[in-house]
C-alpha cells in the first residue's frame, strides 16, 4: 500500500493560514471552527471509486467515520480537487487526524489539520468614542497579536451625512461592540483585508432610496466586492431595519425582481468566512431583497465564497431568498437556522463546483403578495434550478435532516416546487410537508440528472423511482411545538407517535446514533434540548465524535 503523509501546521484563526498545504498526493486541508474541508486529488481517482474519510482528535486511538468524497472534476482553478467534501460537527481549537483512502486502490493519505480558536490573541486596544463621521480601519495586526477597535458604547451616527459608518481595510482586525445607524450605503464596507472579526454589534438605518422610493440594491449592513477578501466572522450581531424598503415582486413602478437593501453582501469574494450567532431581521415596511447573498449566481464563484459557515441564526422578512448560496457551493455549509417571513428560504440556484451540505436547518412561514409577475404566493424551502443556464448545475449538493414547519398552512414549498432542475443533490431524513394546495415534496422534471432522493418524510408527491425507503404522511409534532420570537428558541421535536421517530438512515458525522438509539427524521432530534438561534445561541452537536 503506497501510504503518503501531508501534516499541516496549526491552522488556527490566530496563526498564519496555510495556503494549499500538500502532500504527493495533493491532499489539504482547510478549517473553520466547527468544520474541515478537504481536497485530494488521487492519481488513480475516478468516477467509480469515492474516497473514505476518518478522523479522530490527535492523540486518541478510536477512528471515527466521515461521509465519503465523490469523484467530481471540474474543469475550473475554482474546483481545487478531484475529491473534495467536509468533516463537520467538530471542536474548535481541536487538532484531528485524517486519513483518506481511495477506494479500491492502494492509496491511503493521512493529514493533521486544527480548527480554529474561538479566543482571539489580542495584543492592542483601541477605544473608540461615539462619532458623527465613519471610523476609519486601516491599521493591521498578525496572526498572533490582533488589533481590537472596541466599541462597546459606542455609537456612529453620521445622521445620512456619510456613505459608511466603518471602513475596514486591514487584516486580522475585531470590531466589537459597535452601534451603527444612519448611513446613506453601507454601515460597514470591507475594501480589503482578511481576518476581520465583526462581532457583538447593533446595524440597522443604513442605505437610501432611488427615484421610485424603493431601496437600492444590495446596500448592507457588512458589503464587500473585493474579490481578495477572505476569513470574515461575523458573530452575535443584530443586523436589522434598513432605512429603505425593498420593492415586492408584485410592485407596479419596479422591475419583477425585488431590488433593496442587504444584510450582508460578498461579490465573488475568496470565501472560507463564518456567519454564525446573529440576528438579520426587519419589520413589514423595511424588507430585505435577500438577507444573504450577492450576484454572479451563474458563476464558478458566487456568495458567500467557498469553504464558509453559516449557521445559528435568526434569519427574517425579505422578498426574495433568506440565504442565497449560490455559484460554485465548494465546500459551503449551512445549518441550524431557522429562516421565516422570505419567499424562498435556502437559494441555491444552481451550485457549479459543491459539495453544498445543507442540515438541521427550519424553514417557518413563507409569502409574497399576491398578483406578482410569476402570480407566486409562497417560494419553497430550497429554490433549486440554474441560474442563466443548466450548464451551471454541475456540482452536487448533500440535504440532510431539515424541516419544513408547515404551522397554519403557511409553510414553505418542498425541494424546488412544482417543476424546478434539480441536478446532483442527494437527500435524507428530511421532513418535507407542505401545503395542502402543492402537489410536490420534491420538484419533478425530465431535466432532472444523478438525484438520489430517500428516507425522506413527504406529504405530496416527488419524482417516480425515489424514495424507495422514504416516508408518505405529515409529521406530528410534540406539544408545545413551534418558534418563540423573544427568546430565539424553538421546538421542533416529532411526538413519540409521528411517523418519523427512528426513521433516520444513519449518515456518518452528520446523523448519527444518539445514547444508542436510532435517529429521527428532520431537524431537532427527540431528547435534545430545544433548538437555539441568535445572539444567544452557542453551537453543539446532536451526536459529537465518539470517544475512545
Amino acid at each position: 500500500m503506497m501510504i503518503s503523509t501531508c501534516v499541516l501546521s496549526l491552522i488556527l484563526m490566530t496563526s498564519a493560514q496555510a495556503e494549499h498545504s500538500k502532500n504527493e498526493a495533493n491532499a489539504f486541508l482547510v478549517p473553520t471552527f466547527h468544520c474541515i474541508g478537504i481536497y485530494f486529488s488521487p492519481a488513480q481517482g475516478s468516477a467509480e471509486r469515492r474516497v473514505l474519510v476518518k478522523y479522530r482528535k490527535a492523540g486518541q486511538e478510536h477512528w471515527n467515520e466521515g461521509f465519503p468524497l465523490l469523484y467530481h472534476p471540474v474543469n475550473t482553478p475554482e474546483c481545487k480537487a478531484d475529491y473534495r467534501g467536509s468533516i463537520v460537527n467538530l471542536t474548535p481549537a481541536t487538532t484531528y487526524d485524517i486519513a483518506l483512502t481511495l477506494e479500491g486502490a492502494d492509496v491511503r493519505t493521512e493529514c493533521r489539520g486544527a480548527t480554529w480558536s474561538e479566543n482571539f490573541p489580542v495584543a492592542s486596544t483601541v477605544k473608540v468614542s461615539d462619532r458623527d463621521t465613519p471610523l476609519v480601519v486601516n491599521r493591521s495586526g498578525s496572526p498572533d497579536a490582533y488589533v481590537l477597535f472596541d466599541g462597546a458604547g459606542c455609537t456612529i451616527d453620521t445622521a445620512n451625512n456619510a456613505k459608511h459608518g466603518i471602513e475596514v481595510q486591514g487584516s486580522y482586525i475585531i470590531l466589537r461592540g459597535f452601534t451603527v445607524r444612519n448611513v446613506t450605503e453601507h454601515a460597514i464596507r470591507i475594501f480589503r483585508g482578511h481576518h476581520i472579526v465583526i462581532e457583538d454589534c447593533d446595524i440597522s438605518k443604513w442605505g437610501s432610496s432611488d427615484e421610485t422610493g424603493f431601496g437600492r440594491n444590495y446596500q448592507a449592513g457588512v458589503f464587500s466586492n473585493n474579490k481578495d477578501i477572505r476569513s470574515v466572522t461575523i458573530q452575535r450581531c443584530k443586523i436589522h431595519h434598513p432605512s429603505s424598503d425593498s420593492n415586492s415582486w408584485a410592485e407596479k413602478n419596479k422591475t419583477y425582481h425585488p431590488e433593496g437593501p442587504q444584510c450582508v453582501v460578498f461579490f465573488n469574494s475568496q470565501g472560507n468566512h463564518v456567519i454564525r450567532y446573529n440576528e438579520f431581521f426587519s419589520d413589514e415596511n423595511h424588507y430585505y431583497n435577500d438577507i444573504l447573498g450577492a450576484g454572479s449566481n451563474g458563476s464558478y464563484r458566487g456568495f458567500p465564497g467557498a469553504d464558509s459557515d453559516i449557521y445559528c441564526n435568526y434569519i427574517a422578512d425579505c422578498w426574495d431568498d433568506g440565504i442565497e448560496v449560490e455559484g460554485n457551493g465548494r465546500n459551503i455549509r449551512v445549518w441550524n437556522n431557522y429562516i421565516e417571513n422570505t419567499l424562498m428560504a435556502i437559494g441555491n440556484a444552481a451550485i457549479s463546483v459543491g459539495p453544498l451540505y445543507i442540515w438541521r436547518n427550519i424553514s417557518g412561514s413563507s409569502f409574497s403578495p399576491p398578483g406578482s409577475s410569476w402570480d407566486m404566493t409562497h417560494g419553497n424551502f430550497l429554490k433549486m434550478g440554474y441560474a442563466g443556464s443548466a450548464d451551471w448545475m454541475s456540482g452536487t449538493q448533500y440535504i440532510f435532516n431539515n424541516t419544513i414547519l408547515q404551522e397554519g398552512n403557511k409553510g414553505c414549498n418542498g425541494l424546488g416546487g412544482g417543476g424546478r432542475i434539480i441536478r446532483h443533490c442527494t437527500t435524507r431524513n428530511n421532513i418535507l410537508h407542505v401545503r395542502p394546495e402543492n402537489t410536490r415534496s420534491i420538484a419533478v422534471s425530465s431535466d432532472h440528472k444523478g438525484n438520489d432522493f430517500d428516507y425522506d418524510l413527504v406529504s405530496a408527491a416527488f419524482p417516480p423511482g425515489h424514495e424507495k425507503h422514504g416516508l408518505k404522511g405529515m409529521p406530528r409534532y410534540v406539544q408545545g411545538a413551534g418558534f418563540d420570537f423573544e427568546t430565539k428558541k424553538g421546538m421542533f421535536q416529532l411526538a413519540p407517535s409521528s411517523m418519523g421517530i427512528d426513521a433516520a438512515e444513519v449518515i456518518p458525522n452528520f446523523c448519527e446514533p444518539v445514547n444508542e438509539n436510532h435517529p429521527d427524521i428532520g431537524a431537532h432530534e427527540s431528547g435534545t434540548p430545544k433548538m437555539q438561534f441568535g445572539v444567544k445561541a452557542k453551537f453543539v452537536p446532536v451526536s459529537p465524535a465518539k470517544q475512545p
